[in-house]
């Protein structure tokens, strides 16, 4: 199931066990993620918070892979993060049966960073280049370690509201 923009079928949301979230920064991939744990019963894993070290110190990229193997192995999860150059986002990919990348602008999503918080040079540098740097590799990763995977692709947070919608009258009518 490859979908674009708004519509998006969910007959088969049971069978959703395991989701990825990525997306720029300040995509409101966390919000997503909760919100759709709320409505799925899934846990949250946000990958962010595992994956930086006090100080803003990355994991070393083997030993986040062994970190995310571990995490995947579970039989339910949604985890949302996008670390950029530092991921090893394949690990997820592989064990995932569902992917929502939310590809929102960069005007919204600078808007969204300004308002919620300080972000450093780093990130900065990241949102500024995601269109072109970050967004090529994670659909490459996407085609070459989940090909076969719903993959579900939002312009922006109406179609998102509208995704979480129809999973919210989905699931009442499962329940």
């Amino acid at each position: 199931m490859r979908c674009r923009r708004t519509t998006c079928n969910l007959s088969k949301l049971e069978s959703v066990k395991r989701v990825v979230i990525m997306g720029r920064g300040a995509s409101g991939k966390s919000t997503l993620a909760r919100r759709l744990g709320d409505i799925t019963g899934l846990p949250v894993i946000e990958v962010d918070k595992i994956f930086w070290q006090p100080g803003l110190i990355a994991t070393p990229r083997d030993e986040w892979v062994v970190v995310q193997e571990k995490l995947v192995a579970g039989d339910q999860w949604i985890m949302d993060g996008d670390l950029g150059p530092y991921d090893a986002v394949e690990v997820r990919l592989r064990a995932a049966d569902t992917i929502l990348f939310l590809d929102f602008s960069l005007v919204r999503c600078a808007w969204r960073a300004v308002r919620r918080s300080r972000e450093g040079a780093d990130f900065w540098r990241w949102l500024l280049a995601y269109r072109y740097e970050s967004r090529p590799i994670l659909r490459a990763a996407i085609a070459n370690h989940a090909p076969n995977t719903a993959l579900h692709v939002f312009r922006g947070p109406k179609a998102v509201g509208r995704f979480l919608a129809d999973a919210a009258d989905v699931a009442r009518d499962v329940r």
